[in-house]
């Protein structure tokens, strides 16, 4: 045999393989996906051999092998070619482990002998003469192969199993995994298929199987083109339908022959496939792991999870593929797995396809409705319990009533059972009442670390499949979540999450969706690819699979309780005085605060009594809706008694069904909290002897006025009775710059604030929306509900109240008619089905615009009087269609007026309108033209009014000389002023 030697210099590698006692493949040290290897047989040694397929081992070949293996595998070594042997493609040479010489080492120990030399000197090892003196000194000593031991030789063989022999056909892989699922085995890797497929010894029984890694698929290594009758009995025949794999020892002989011409022609390996695979061998190949049973496919391969030592650690070999993208998650062989172990390959699959590692260099996500949301955290207390997944924060910093003062936080991943919407008809679902209270219960004005995670389009009806982000309906919203976290928790509320903690623990505190889904009172989302989700999502899937294993809530067998809540607040006064007694039968009683309607009226809910009903302090009233400070007096409130656990005592109820009563919480007094703030005055009519604490009400509302506090800004002191309710005030005047919207005759009319930064944003908000062709399904407007609707005049979609709906239960035709108030401008008309759609809460929720007026001090004829049409035209050029600056000055507020049709409802501002080009009233010029009149004097009557109406009286004059319009037949005031002369009825 001929050889070469070589002057090859010392090179530097690891040592990746050990196939024999005498041979070792090394890798190069460079820092490349697949770098340089060779394998090198130690010069001059002839290690005993291996059994191949179909034999038997060479006494000591085992332990032969072993002890290289166990000196040099995964270590770094100095090597040198010696020489090749260029007819059987092998190199020779010397390996250094450190300083020690491996070949010396292998022989000292007596598991290699050296080599017979032939006649050409230079195939020696350039150590010839120390190994000779080695072997020769193991001999002496019985080392290794040279023991004398009787019997050693025989005993050194392997009584190998059929199947690490290449017989098949006995293997039962059912057997094995029934005997050894979930257990840890030992094992040797023997060979790498490819990056995924491992062929093992199962040590101590020397059983060659091979296992796919359970949960994923690395590239295909193709095949090399080798023509064969049939397949080796160990050779794996892809089967492309179900990712599954085929033993070739299953197979008929028609399907042996179809494989047999497969393999002629080669099939060149997947992208990425050569390195999946050098990856699997310089992590495994000729190493000691473990190897976890899963599962056996319906070929009887058996489906494993493979764990080798790093250190101390045992790693997990499936889920490292999968994190540098070079093995994707498979769901049929992931389904014999844990929960835990197919979530962490599923998140590890989402992760490299998010950085594009490697077989996702070109991977293109689907399209998401969120969007991550970054830096953005924040603190506060909640004040607001929405929903079990959807609570309200407020941000103690930020004044009361400011944008940015309560914030809505939809908690990331889950899904609480939905609460309903009365107003709707909906009732709440199972569990959904008890997840709300168990989250009022427990998180009710407790401070709370909040981290925004994402936004998402979501639609308004809640559905299973929301529209994708390029939609953009009138029936989607933008919703933000995040996680939030309880600082400071009770030893309950950490129990509620895990009793040891482990899973939720964080450094600010418990996290509430945890919570939620611990208790069973809601479910985690099973997010799409690429969609944002909680940070903590594992530690809630966790949570929810412990929930069900207790059959906890929503996943017990039982039915949820049922809870029967008498609703008093729509109810008839006669109802609610009939409830009176009950209510007073109790002097204190616990009640919740369950919705704050105005800065002194409530929404209570009282357990004892399963009612709901209107609550009002009594006889303190703070600014209506429209009127400065009512919206802080509502956030004011809200901050300080929504949905807690409150005391009340009911003393009466008025003719509207409110009941009237002193409220406490923590023993306090709101009443005189409120008072205190400025933000509310008591009843020019309050009796101290009438409301427990009204002397406590009238120093708080001393402290206040002394103050100057909010709606006592203005007070001058001796301008009000001692008790802060007079009817009059002669503070300063309010003036609006307005513009006037809708005139409705009389003297009536709507006008928009023209320096309300509302109306800017609710013009952006409704620009913002995009409208689908046709209402969504389901869509059934009643009456009071705020739509949207289009205005017949310019086809603008405006915010509309329902007037009038068609009587019945569903929406028969699109040409059915509802009558609409635009809430906005305060138009009125009728419209069709067609021409309405829903809106958004958040849109509707906001107070209408349009503030009704009225023009002070005069009396204009209505629309049916004589000169009532004269006045409207005149008063809308003057207004409406002029492109005039105008100016309101408020002289009073009128509470009297009820719901009229085409009015809308709440206060009616009387004013004094004022064109400030031309510096003149235009309550003066009505009455100059003659199409108005002057309100009598009152004997009562404040010198303020009487200095207006005298004021005004020189314009009258000038149209009752001239005989103008309502003048032309005389006085009308003669008598009964207040009976209109009409057209049909004849003039007075």
């Amino acid at each position: 045999m001929a050889s070469t030697a070589t002057t090859t210099g010392w090179l530097r590698g690891r040592v990746k393989a050990v196939p024999s006692g005498d041979s070792l493949v090394i890798i190069g040290s460079a820092k490349t996906e697949l770098p340089p290897e060779k394998t090198i047989t130690l010069s001059s040694l002839m290690a005993p051999k291996l059994a191949r397929r179909g034999g038997i081992d060479e006494p000591f070949a085992w332990e032969s092998r072993e002890f290289l293996r166990k000196l040099c595998i995964g270590k770094e070594v100095t090597f040198r070619v010696d020489y090749t042997v260029p007819s059987i493609g092998r190199e020779f040479g010397s390996v250094f482990l450190g300083d020690k010489n491996v070949a010396l080492t292998v022989v000292s120990e007596g598991w290699a002998k050296v080599r017979d030399q032939g006649p050409q000197k230079a195939e020696a090892s350039p150590y010839l003469a120390e190994l000779l003196r080695l072997e020769e000194q193991a001999k002496t000593q019985s080392y290794g192969r040279w023991t004398k031991t009787p019997g050693a030789a025989e005993a050194s063989i392997r009584d190998l199993p059929p199947s690490a022999i290449g017989d098949p056909s006995n293997f039962d892989a059912m057997s094995l995994l029934s005997a050894n699922k979930g257990k840890p085995m030992e094992a040797l890797v023997e060979q790498v298929r490819d990056g995924s497929t491992v062929r093992v010894y199962l040590l101590p029984t020397f059983q060659f199987v091979q296992v796919f890694m359970a949960g994923i698929q690395s590239p295909s290594m193709g095949r090399r083109p080798a023509v064969v009758e049939t397949p080796a009995p160990t050779e794996i025949v892809s089967d492309e339908t179900d990712g599954e794999v085929e033993s070739s020892s299953s197979l008929t002989t028609a399907q042996r022959l179809a494989a047999s011409t497969a393999v002629a022609n080669e099939v060149l390996p997947d992208p990425y496939a050569k390195e999946a695979k050098h990856f699997t061998e310089i992590r495994v190949l000729n190493r000691d792991v473990r190897i976890v049973l899963e599962g056996v496919d319906k070929f009887s391969n058996l489906i494993g999870s493979v764990y080798y030592p790093d250190g101390d650690v045992a790693k997990d070999l499936a889920l490292e593929l999968v994190e540098n993208g070079l093995a994707k998650y498979v769901e049929w062989s992931a389904s014999m797995m844990e929960e835990d172990a197919k979530r962490r390959l599923k998140n590890a699959e989402l992760q490299a396809k998010k950085d594009h590692l490697r077989i996702w260099i070109n991977y293109v996500p689907p399209p998401s409705n969120s969007k991550a949301i970054r830096d953005d955290k924040f603190t506060g207390k909640v004040v607001e319990v929405v929903s079990g997944d959807c609570i309200v924060v407020a941000d103690d910093s930020a004044p009361y009533g400011s944008p940015l003062a309560e914030r809505r936080a939809n908690l990331s991943s889950i899904r609480a059972p939905k609460i309903g919407n009365p107003r709707r008809d909906e009732k709440p679902a199972p569990y959904a009442r008890e997840a709300k209270e168990y989250l009022r219960s427990r998180l009710i004005a407790k401070e709370f670390y909040v981290t925004m995670e994402y936004a998402r389009k979501v639609s308004m009806t809640d559905g299973p499949a929301p529209p994708p982000p390029s939609s953009g309906t009138a029936d989607s919203r933008i919703m933000d979540f995040g996680s939030v976290f309880l600082q400071s928790p009770l030893k309950t509320e950490v129990e509620d999450v895990v009793p040891t903690m482990t899973s939720s623990s964080h450094p600010e505190g418990v996290n509430v969706a945890e919570m939620v889904v611990a208790r069973g009172f809601g479910t985690v989302i099973r997010h799409r690819d690429f969609e944002e989700r909680s940070n903590f999502y594992d530690a809630l899937l966790a949570a929810e699979s412990r929930a069900m294993q207790g059959k906890r809530g929503i996943h017990s067998a039982r039915e949820s309780p049922v809870m029967h809540i008498t609703d008093l607040l729509m109810a008839p006064a006669k109802k609610t005085k009939d409830f009176l007694p009950f209510l007073q039968r109790t002097k204190r009683q616990t009640a919740i605060v369950d919705y704050v309607l105005s800065g002194h009226r409530f929404k209570l809910l009282i357990p004892k009594a399963t009612c709901a009903i209107a609550f009002s302090f009594s006889g303190v009233r703070c600014p209506g809706r429209d009127e400065p400070y009512a919206d802080e007096a509502i956030a004011f409130m809200r901050r300080k008694i929504l949905q807690r656990d409150v005391e009340v005592e009911i003393e009466t109820v008025d003719r509207t069904g409110t009941y009237l009563g002193s409220l406490w919480e923590s023993k306090t007094n709101m009443a005189a909290v409120l008072l205190e703030a400025g933000l509310a005055k008591l009843h020019p009519f309050f009796s101290t002897e009438k409301t427990v604490d009204g002397h406590l009400l009238i120093q708080a509302e001393e402290n206040a006025r002394k103050q100057r506090l909010k709606v006592w800004e203005n007070y001058v002191e001796g301008k009000e009775p001692a008790n802060g309710s007079a009817s009059e005030s002669t503070t300063k005047k309010e003036v609006l710059k307005v513009a006037v919207t809708e005139v409705l005759g009389g003297g009536k009319f709507y006008v928009q604030i023209v320096a309300d930064q509302r109306v800017s944003s609710i013009q952006q908000q409704l620009s913002g929306l995009s409208l689908q062709d046709k209402p969504s399904v389901g869509f059934n407007p009643k009456k009071g509900d705020i739509v949207l609707a289009q205005f017949s005049a310019d086809d603008s979609w405006n915010r509309a109240m329902v007037v009038n709906a068609p009587r019945g239960g569903s929406i028969a035709s699109p040409k059915d008619e509802f009558e609409v108030f635009y809430i906005d401008y305060g138009n009125q008309e009728t419209v069709i089905y067609s021409k309405l759609r829903p809106l958004d809460p958040s849109v509707s929720s906001a107070p209408g615009l349009a503030q009704l007026c009225s023009l002070a001090y005069i009396k204009v004829p209505g629309l049916e009087e004589d000169f009532g049409q004269e006045a409207a035209e005149y008063f809308s050029d003057c207004t409406l269609r002029s492109s005039k600056e105008l100016m309101a000055m408020v002289e009073g507020r009128d509470t009297t007026g009820g719901k009229v049709k085409g009015q809308g409802t709440g206060t009616v501002l009387l004013v004094t309108l004022v064109d400030v080009e031309a510096e003149t009233s235009i309550n003066a010029t009505m009455l100059q033209e003659g199409l108005a009149r002057l309100e009598r004097k009152k004997k009562f009557d404040t010198k303020e009014r009487q200095s207006a109406l005298d004021n005004l009286e020189e314009h009258q004059q000038k149209a009752r000389q001239g005989r103008l319009n309502i003048w032309q037949y005389g006085d009308v005031e003669s008598d009964e002023e207040e009976v209109p002369a009409s057209r049909k009825g004849g003039r007075r």
